[in-house]
């Protein structure tokens, strides 16, 4: 037989993909690692941008429109750019109301929930701290969610997810015990921070986070803020500021040189710097940042 006729005799789900638009690099990297070959993920958001504030470029709204599924982080991460997303695609399968639609804060423990929610207290998370994925045994909760997820939208390949996730979970594992031992030394280290990002990456390691040079939530440091933070330093003698990669470090090497501490770069997911090509890259990094 024609081996041109062959492939339009072949049933086309052999060939079919779904596209899975996800908000940010490391949910992307999770869905890929689950859903191997079907499988195709949409990326909106940069790994070195600020994950507040993201430009719903009408590029995006494309992307949305076409998008079989969409995952999103939630716990209002998103909430400055991705609903004008939604609601510009007029996607069916992108609503939050859709089987196809996923918010993976639904499914991990949010931890620094505010007792009130007010302006007073700056850009604050109603819900708790967004950026739960920097605990790596939150990730393994995320690929399990995910894979379920997949397989509620695609049961054809059940068996493929069900695969790869015991695969993905098996060498995670193996990875969250080498991390621990490389952070068991640093426990209870004093750290201040630009913004909370890390607050889950600390918990899981045992970190006290004393400070932030954000004086609250989103709102820039002012000069009597940073005094009263030198101060702290002098006193309470933390090992570092642990600084984002998406905000100015002007504030910090103002602090690192009245204080002596240094500024330790985080990045908070894939591509935030030139070295984190994938999830493993991420925290081999983090773990390894703190001295």
């Amino acid at each position: 037989m024609n081996k041109l006729l062959l492939l339009f005799l072949l049933p086309f789900t052999l060939f079919a993909h779904m596209s899975i638009a996800v908000s940010y690099p490391f949910i992307g990297a999770i869905t890929k690692s689950i859903g191997g070959e079907h499988i195709d993920t949409v990326v909106l958001a940069n790994g070195n941008w600020d994950p507040h504030f993201v430009v719903p470029r009408p590029s995006l709204i494309a992307k949305m429109r076409n998008a079989d599924a969409l995952i999103m982080n939630g716990a209002q991460l998103e909430i400055g750019w991705l609903p004008p997303l939604i609601n510009r695609a007029a996607n069916p399968k992108t609503q939050p109301n859709a089987p196809t639609f996923l918010n993976l804060s639904h499914h991990v423990e949010l931890i620094l929930k505010p007792k009130s929610v007010d302006r007073s207290g700056g850009d604050v998370h109603p819900d708790g701290n967004p950026h739960f994925h920097l605990a790596p045994e939150n990730i393994l909760i995320l690929a399990k969610t995910i894979e379920e997820f997949l397989i509620s939208i695609d049961a054809e390949h059940q068996a493929i997810y069900e695969t790869n996730y015991a695969a993905f979970t098996e060498e995670w594992s193996k990875n969250i015990a080498i991390w621990k031992t490389k952070m068991a030394e640093k426990k209870g280290k004093k750290v201040i921070q630009f913004h909370d990002n890390l607050a889950y990456f600390n918990k899981t390691y045992g970190l006290q986070s004393i400070g932030t040079i954000e004086p609250l939530p989103g709102i820039p440091p002012s000069s009597r803020h940073t005094l009263e933070l030198i101060e702290l330093i002098k006193k309470e003698k933390p090992c570092c500021v642990l600084h984002d990669v998406y905000h100015s470090t002007k504030t910090a090497a103002f602090i690192s040189e009245k204080t002596g501490i240094p500024i330790v770069l985080m990045p908070h997911d894939i591509g935030a710097l030139e070295n984190i090509e994938d999830l493993k890259s991420l925290f081999d990094y983090l773990t390894g940042a703190i001295k």
